[in-house]
């Protein structure tokens, strides 16, 4: 094929000018030297030798040139290739190895220039298919080179080029064969549409000219539905449309047939009388009958041989058509006799009369059906029918027992008249015969007057029930007031409520599930802060494996970490370590270890003194650790209110000490980062404090996020720069405005101004609901954070006499708003203000607007005005002055509380209420860390040598390791399994060693003495009676005072027996095995030794004492009534950590499935890590691809024309948009008329390039006129749900 292409390519003369490719450094030569060189090159040729061939063209593709050369050489009929042979054939194979080249590093423009070049020599070359040349060519060449071929010979791309034309044409005429189905469709005629389907240029499959009425029937019915669809009169049937209704009514046809034969066999089956046969044929698939039930066959079989016998009393016509109604509303013609059928109606049809349809026999079988499930239905609810009607009769039988009982109760009154007639009858007559002998010897007494009308007696009857209730209430009430109010309350009243002093099984119950829901709590807390410590450490690794700057390997080792933990796990790990000498195991020596850690956290707990001078003690990033794990876990979290007393006493101790020791100037409170104020703001706003927050903020928070139309933008270049954007979207032109400008020159646009002026009137309203909201929300901010606020002030005022008031207050509003509350608003997704599910984040807008929010916030509650580069804000200046003027009376209230005694009632409930001793929850590692500070810092926290504080630290001794509390061996300092273990959790009873309870500290210590005396006092006056306390020890006790004693006591033995050892009184009860009178005398002994010591005074007959256990009734009630709202607090507490702790359990699951998605990638694209692996919508988008018409894109504004096509036709282009494996990369296929056309992939980094350096439209297929920045629009809302 080369020889078409030489004498066009023949050198003029003869000498020939121009030099070989093959040999470049070649001078023109005489004829001879050139035909010895034309020789040689003819000798390479034939002895394969490639490099002594073609030395200078190529090297790389000598192969190439070899091989086409020797099969050149070969087809020559002198065996040789003459000079201008070789000189055009070693040109075209020339560029053919180019043409390989740039198919090799997928440069296109090379390419192209080759193949249209004259030198390559192919034919046929159009430029408006060059796309399709070029696709084409590299889907050869990968085929090629997995084929183990380097290049594409000039055959091969020829080849190529003539298939391509050969497909376009293809296509085009199928185009046209499309075109003429539609025609024929509107001419109305089946055959024609019949002709059009069977046109070979069509390409349609599994055409059936039998089924031509059909195809007719069903194009038409695509076509309508089509057009239903678009809302186009005018639409037509595309390719696939096409095929598909073509397949379909094949398919119909063989059901349709496959019907008639099955209603023909029932008929057969109904013919032969044989239920069976008849039962089979009914259960055709192809019958298409439902209901049939095998134990109806004979009724079945009667049924229809009934029906079929009417048919036949009027005669048989003999024909042997059947039409059926067949799915899709189509009328199928059957033959009986042949078996076959039609959808063209025969001609001369006549339905046969005789045979069964399939709307008589579905008649038949649903019937009977009906009827057989309707008796086994009463057959199996036989015993249910009975109990019905058992239950009908004992309605009645009930109905009429209660209309009798209502009639006697109606009769009350007259039976109650009749019965107190019956009792006093004797005693009225009795009455009436002593009455009339008194008065019978008195003239002037009539009859009438000797008798007592019973009506009268039976009222008076009930005024005196009536009297005696109200008399015995208003006693009652009485004697409580008088216990209450009255400063000496009498002995009958403190005896009459002493019962109350008693702990009943709902005290013990609801003390139990206090006990429960505090361990659960500190649990819950120390758990979700272990989780949320490691979520944020995990969302760091992931930000670095996003930049490359860690393996992912390091992210899957952080993500083993992150498990979810049992919630009994952390309460009861140390239980396992008993058997293993562990702290808790059962030996001396570790009981004396355990005693001595309780005794010393009981001291720390109790004493603030220790903790506030040791955090000072220690690095500020040491003590915040330190605060954040051992002081809030020895607090138990304020769990209760003891707990929350001693840790406010804490925050108190330390705050002063730190103003006192560290505050040089009062603006350094607000400058620096005091160390207490960070722990009192973090506690408060945990677990406990949150609800607080949520409750303030949460409603409006959530009314700016739902917002979607409110845009607060306060800097004029972003508005400007907006206002640029819009515009250029809007008119997908470039503005001629300039990007970078300053805040002046954005000012001096009329719009910029006008949109700020709306964005500040925006800022102000909505501004407002946040300010509204918290200055009526001091009630519910914790009083934690008042209390705090209050020493604050107090503090500093002390420290700083000269300080203004507003100076004070606006230190204040730094720790109510901008430290507690600031955050929560601008970031409330991390604060739980809002609900979000796992991935979930605000939008851009959303945290822009709160953060505008949060600034002027801030600005009002500092009286902080907007002056300098703000000074476009200066119409808010006004607004920040007034609004100051509220958040000061808020501060201001928010600091009027209780003092921390007069909240808690500290000191008012003896211990006589006292159910429980402390405990906390503590892990081993913080154990050993708090244990080392100590040792470090005893000196500086405890300088006195008498300290109780250094006894406590001797005893302990030497800091133990973490294996020797936990029981297990030694392990090597750097194995990580000393981590885990230091993270078991022990719970500790804690216990005062300088207070220990016993016989003979209860004589020398007057307190306990005198607690004692109370608790014989109430174990006596209970059972004997007596007006005062002296008079009840002087009096004997009878003998049944002792036994109900006695009985009392054992009571209380077996109830102490059952009480867990946790809730055990921490001081002594008194030794209930003395009699009633042996408690006496020790009261009096008692009493002695008190008033030797003062504490009670014998004059006024230790009315002092009662007045105690009156005060200790009191408060039982209280304790009471407290405990039970702690307890409705700590399950709403517990029930926001749950929830917390399930919203941390899905975002596990998130991660983890992250992680898996990027081992997955990993291990599909080895040494090929994706940007965003592991984005499960991604993942899911790239499984379905997006088509749309030509028209629908239109109309969104993506599509702007299409060269050569009318605007009317872009109903019949579809475009196919579907993600390829590589990330960011689109494969677009082009469909006219549902025939494929061509295929481009679409790079999303090209597009934005585009979108960046400001080109509005771009070219699709080189006729296709695309909106850059409506396409980007387009794919970020369709494939990565932007």
């Amino acid at each position: 094929r080369f020889s078409l292409f030489f004498t066009s390519q023949l050198p003029q003369g003869l000498g020939y000018t121009s030099p070989l490719p093959l040999f470049p450094y070649i001078q023109p030569l005489t004829d001879s030297i050139l035909l010895q060189a034309v020789e040689r090159i003819n000798a390479a040729v034939r002895a394969g030798v490639p490099e002594n061939t073609l030395p200078e063209v190529y090297p790389s593709a000598a192969d190439l040139y070899q091989r086409e050369l020797t099969s050149l050489q070969q087809q020559s009929p002198d065996g040789s290739l003459s000079h201008p042979e070789l000189l055009v054939a070693v040109e075209m194979l020339s560029s053919v190895v180019l043409i390989n080249r740039a198919l090799d590093v997928g440069d296109r423009n090379s390419m192209w220039r080759q193949l249209a070049s004259a030198v390559t020599g192919l034919s046929n070359v159009e430029d408006e298919y060059a796309q399709r040349y070029m696709d084409e060519l590299m889907r050869l060449k990968a085929v090629a080179r997995e084929e183990g071929s380097d290049y594409l010979t000039w055959n091969d791309i020829q080849a190529c080029v003539d298939q391509v034309n050969l497909t376009i044409q293809e296509e085009h005429e199928r185009i046209v064969a499309i075109g003429q189905i539609n025609e024929a469709l509107d001419g109305g005629d089946p055959q024609n549409t019949l002709e059009a389907l069977l046109h070979s240029a069509a390409k349609l499959t599994d055409v059936d000219p039998s089924v031509a009425q059909h195809y007719y029937d069903k194009l038409l019915e695509a076509r309508r539905e089509k057009a239903h669809e678009t809302e186009d009169p005018s639409a037509v049937l595309w390719l696939d449309e096409i095929q598909n209704a073509v397949l379909m009514s094949n398919k119909d046809t063989q059901e349709a047939l496959q019907f008639s034969q099955a209603i023909q066999a029932i008929n057969r089956a109904v013919d032969s009388g044989e239920a069976p046969k008849t039962l089979a044929a009914l259960r055709s698939p192809g019958a298409g009958l439902y209901g049939v039930t095998p134990e109806c066959v004979q009724n079945y079989q009667d049924d229809l041989a009934k029906i079929k016998q009417d048919k036949t009393q009027d005669g048989d016509n003999g024909s042997d058509w059947m039409k059926h109604w067949v799915k899709g509303g189509h009328n199928y013609y059957y033959n009986l006799k042949t078996g076959e059928g039609s959808w063209t109606e025969p001609a001369d049809f006549l339905q046969n009369n005789t045979q069964l349809n399939k709307e008589d026999i579905q008649s038949v079988v649903s019937g009977v059906t009906t009827t057989y499930n309707r008796e086994q239905l009463w057959l199996a609810n036989e015993s249910l029918i009975a109990k019905l009607q058992a239950g009908c009769r004992g309605y009645l039988v009930r109905k009429g027992l209660k209309e009798r009982k209502d009639f006697l109760k109606s009769q009350d009154p007259a039976i109650t008249t009749i019965q107190v007639r019956g009792q006093t009858l004797p005693f009225l007559w009795t009455w009436s015969e002593s009455q009339y002998f008194l008065d019978s010897s008195n003239p002037f007494s009539s009859p009438s007057q000797r008798f007592l009308p019973s009506d009268l007696l039976l009222q008076c009857i009930n005024d005196v029930v009536k009297i005696q209730a109200f008399i015995r209430a208003n006693k009652a009430r009485d004697d409580y007031k008088t216990l209450i109010n009255a400063d000496d309350p009498p002995m009958a009243v403190v005896r009459k409520f002493v019962h109350l002093l008693d702990h009943s099984d709902q005290d013990f119950q609801e003390e139990l599930d206090l006990m429960r829901l505090r361990e659960e709590v500190v649990t819950n807390i120390r758990s979700n802060q272990q989780l949320e410590n490691d979520l944020n450490l995990m969302d760091i690794k992931i930000g670095l494996l996003v930049k490359n700057k860690i393996t992912l390997q390091e992210v899957v080792s952080h993500s083993n970490k992150l498990t979810k933990k049992n919630k009994g796990e952390l309460s009861n790990l140390m239980m396992m370590n008993k058997q293993r000498g562990g702290l808790k195991a059962l030996s001396k020596e570790k009981r004396l270890k355990l005693e001595a850690y309780q005794y010393l956290f009981y001291l720390l707990q109790t004493n603030p003194t220790y903790l506030a001078k040791l955090i000072f003690q220690m690095p500020q990033n040491k003590s915040t650790k330190f605060m954040d794990s051992v002081i809030f876990t020895l607090y138990n979290y304020a769990s209760n209110q003891r707990e929350e007393y001693l840790l406010l006493k804490l925050f108190k101790t330390a705050l002063q000490e730190e103003i006192k020791s560290k505050v040089d100037q009062i603006q350094e409170i607000v400058t620096g980062n005091p160390t207490v104020i960070k722990m009192v703001v973090s506690f408060n706003r945990g677990a406990r404090g949150q609800n607080a927050l949520r409750q303030i903020l949460a409603p409006v928070v959530k009314e700016i996020m739902d917002d979607k139309t409110l845009n607060i933008k306060t800097d004029p270049v972003d508005i400007y720069k907006s206002w640029v954007n819009q515009m250029e979207t809007q008119t997908g032109e470039a503005s001629k405005l300039p990007y970078e400008v300053t805040p002046e020159q954005a000012m001096s646009h009329e719009e910029v101004r006008t949109r700020l002026e709306a964005s500040i009137k925006n800022m102000r309203t909505v501004t407002d609901k946040f300010l509204s909201a918290i200055i009526v929300s001091v009630d519910k901010i914790p009083y934690g954070m008042r209390f705090t606020s209050k020493v604050l002030k107090d503090t500093l005022h002390e420290k700083f006499p000269d300080a203004t008031e507003d100076e004070l207050l606006k230190i204040v509003g730094n720790l109510l708003y901008y430290r507690y509350m600031n955050p929560a608003i601008v970031a409330p997704d991390a604060f739980d203000i809002i609900d979000l599910s796992a991935g979930g984040q605000l939008t851009t807008d959303q945290r822009r607007n709160l953060g505008s929010i949060a600034k002027m916030l801030q600005h009002a509650a500092s009286n902080k005005m907007f002056l300098g580069d703000n000074a476009h804000l200066n119409p808010i200046n006004e607004y920040l002055s007034s609004s100051y003027q509220k958040f000061r009376r808020f501060f201001l209230a928010a600091c009027d509380v209780p003092s921390l005694e007069d909240k808690f009632n500290v000191d008012q409930y003896s211990d006589l209420v006292t159910l429980q001793k402390p405990v906390i929850y503590i892990s081993i590692g913080e154990v050993i860390n708090t244990h080392t500070l100590l040792l470090d810092h005893q000196d500086a926290i405890a300088s006195e040598h008498n300290d109780p504080i250094h006894e406590l630290l001797e005893d302990l001794g030497e800091v133990p390791t973490i294996e020797s509390l936990i029981g297990e061996n030694p392990l090597p300092p750097g194995d990580p399994n000393r981590e885990t273990m230091g993270k078991t959790e022990v719970s500790l009873t804690l216990a005062n060693k300088f207070d220990v309870p016993g016989e003979a500290n209860a004589e020398m210590d007057a307190r306990t003495l005198l607690l004692n005396t109370k608790r014989l006092i109430v174990d006596v006056i209970r059972f004997q009676p007596g007006e005062t306390l002296t008079e009840i020890l002087e009096g004997a006790a009878n003998p049944e005072q002792e036994v109900e004693y006695q009985r009392a006591m054992q009571r209380r033995a077996i109830r102490d027996a059952k009480t867990p050892e946790k809730m055990k009184q921490a001081k002594p009860v008194v030794d209930d095995s003395l009699t009633l009178q042996g408690k006496k005398d020790k009261i009096r002994s008692n009493l002695q030794r008190l008033a030797e010591l003062g504490k009670v005074h014998p004059e006024n007959r230790y009315q002092d004492l009662i007045n105690d256990i009156a005060k200790d009734i009191r408060n039982q009630r209280r304790y009471r009534q407290r405990r039970k709202a702690e307890l409705v607090k700590l399950q709403q507490t517990n029930a926001a950590l749950n929830s917390k702790t399930a919203f941390y359990n899905v975002q596990i699951d998130y991660y983890n499935q992250y992680i898996k998605t990027c081992m997955d990638n990993l291990a599909s694209n080895k040494g090929k890590l994706s940007k965003k692996p592991g984005d499960t919508k991604a993942k899911k988008s790239k499984q379905v691809s997006q088509k749309y018409t030509a028209a629908r894109l239109h109309e969104k504004g993506v599509l702007i024309e299409i060269e050569d096509l009318q605007t009317n036709q872009f109903k019949n282009v579809i475009f196919e948009i579907s993600p390829s494996e590589a990330v960011g990369v689109f494969d677009v296929k082009a469909k006219f008329m549902g025939v494929h056309l061509e295929t481009l992939q679409l790079e999303y980094q090209d597009l934005l390039q585009l979108q960046y350096e400001g080109v509005a439209v771009m070219k699709l297929f080189d006729r296709a006129t695309i909106n850059v920045n409506l396409l980007i629009f387009l794919l970020n809302k369709k494939f990565y749900g932007k």
